[in-house]
This record gives C-alpha cells, structure tokens and sequence, in this order.
C-alpha cells in the first residue's frame, strides 16, 4: 500500500554537522502525521524525517484489512519506494508495535529503534468508547462544537475527543467526514494479538521511552522489553503517560535531542 506522509527536510543548524540519516515516525491508533509536527520539526535538526500515514489513518488509502504485519508490509514497501536505507525508527503506540514487528523481521535493517510507550506483547483491543464516539451519522452537523457535544456522550475524556477530532476532515459541501477508517478499525479488533513468538529478540540499538503513569507498561513489561532487546537504553518521563510526545514534550524532545546527539 503506498502510505501518505510528510516530508521534514534535514536542517542544518549549525556549519559541518552532518546528518545522522533518514527518520521515520509511525503514529499511533487513530493517530496520523498531524500529531508529530512539533517533533518532526525539531528532529529535523538532526536528519531528515517522514511522518507517515499508516493504512486506514490520515490520507493513506483505506482497506477492510488492518494488522500489525500488514503496516510492517506497508513500511517496507515505503522504505523500498523512496530508497531509505537505514532509517531511525521511532514508533509510538501501535506505531510501536509496528516498528518492533519490523525490525525482529528485518534484522539488520534499522540503524536504531526507539519505540514509546509500548511493550512488545498483546494488548486489548480497549477502545469500544472512542469507536462509539466516531460511529455515529455526521450528517446535518454543521460545526465541529455540535460534533464534540455529540462524541461527550460516548467519550467524556476532552483530551482523547481533541485527539480524535484532528482526524475530524470538513469537506468543500460543509460536511465533515472521519479521515479515519472507522469500521474497518472497529472490525480489526484482534490488531494487537498474537503479534510477537517467545523466541524473537532484536540486535538493533533501541531506545524505549515510557511514561511513569502510563496503563500501557507493568513492571513485567520492563523485564521483557530488557529481554527482547539487550542492546537497550530505557527513559522513564515519571509523571507522565502514554501521550509523553505531547504531553512532556521538552522532556521528550530533550531526551531524543541528547540521543540522536550521539548518532554518528
């Protein structure tokens, strides 16, 4: 599937600094590139960086088909499009999960791996709320105020509706339409099962970042993740949860800053 994405050119901030090489950002559920732009902008410093789509998110194409492979798949073939050799893969969510799923199938491939706020394992499909919240008819709305009354029925949590709402697209008839593709992630419940075997591990140079509050990471979490990668650097923003990009973002940015920092 070729994916949408945005391009954040290398800046070169200061004289003879080189580029540490390609970096990509994968979002997470009901995410897309819009939620990466403040990052994208200050890796930029670093190299150049691709925000992406992924398939039924953004402007990338809709499919009746959703899983973790798959998106590894789509990655793959946006690598080989645009001819990314060893990228920095920096993955968030399901976004993480994809990045994990990809670089135990491509060894080799990745020059480092940050993954943010998940472990790799299988998760719940917990979001019943935020389906109901975007499932319901949109016609005759005529202002996103209307819509987000409508959605406080079924979601009572503003930060999650201000989330989902950025994929909230208003057409040239003055309806609005979900970028998201609703039904068909409503009917990929079991995305986040059975992704990863006992046996995988990676030989890449990862870095996780993980909020201290965060539901996504338990403690058993942490001894997997220091098995499945030994090549790891482990951050934990203490008070912060599962959105530490935007939520934490100095500390975040401060942290990605002093690691690619230290990319040659």
């Amino acid at each position: 599937m070729k994916l949408s994405y945005k391009l954040y050119p290398f800046q070169q901030a200061t004289e003879g600094k080189k580029s540490v090489g390609d970096i990509i950002i994968l979002h997470g559920l009901f995410g897309s590139s819009k939620n990466w732009v403040t990052v994208a902008k200050t890796l930029s410093a670093f190299g150049s960086v691709y925000t992406l789509d992924q398939r039924n998110h953004g402007d990338s194409p809709h499919s009746d088909e959703h899983s973790i492979p798959l998106m590894a798949d789509d990655l793959e073939e946006f690598l080989t499009d645009h001819k990314i050799q060893n990228p920095i893969l920096l993955g968030h969510s399901m976004g993480g999960l994809v990045a994990m799923h990809f670089d135990f199938t491509h060894p080799g491939v990745l020059k480092e791996l940050i993954i943010q706020d998940i472990a790799p394992r299988s998760y719940p499909f917990a979001y019943e709320n935020e389906i109901q919240s975007m499932s319901f008819p949109l016609q005759g709305f005529s202002s996103r105020t209307d819509i987000d009354a409508e959605m406080t029925k079924y979601l009572p949590d503003t930060f999650i509706r201000q989330f989902l709402q950025m994929s909230l697209d208003r057409m040239d008839s003055g309806e609005y339409r979900w970028k998201l593709n609703v039904a068909g992630l409503n009917h990929a419940r079991r995305v986040f099962e059975s992704i990863f075997s006992e046996s995988v591990s990676s030989v890449t140079k990862t870095l996780f970042l993980i909020g201290g509050k965060s539901e996504y990471i338990t403690k058993d979490d942490l001894v997997l993740i220091e098995k499945k990668f030994p090549n790891l650097l482990m951050k934990i923003i203490p008070d912060g949860g599962h959105y530490i990009h935007f939520t934490h973002q100095k500390e975040y940015l401060q942290i990605l800053g002093e690691e690619f920092s230290l990319i040659s």
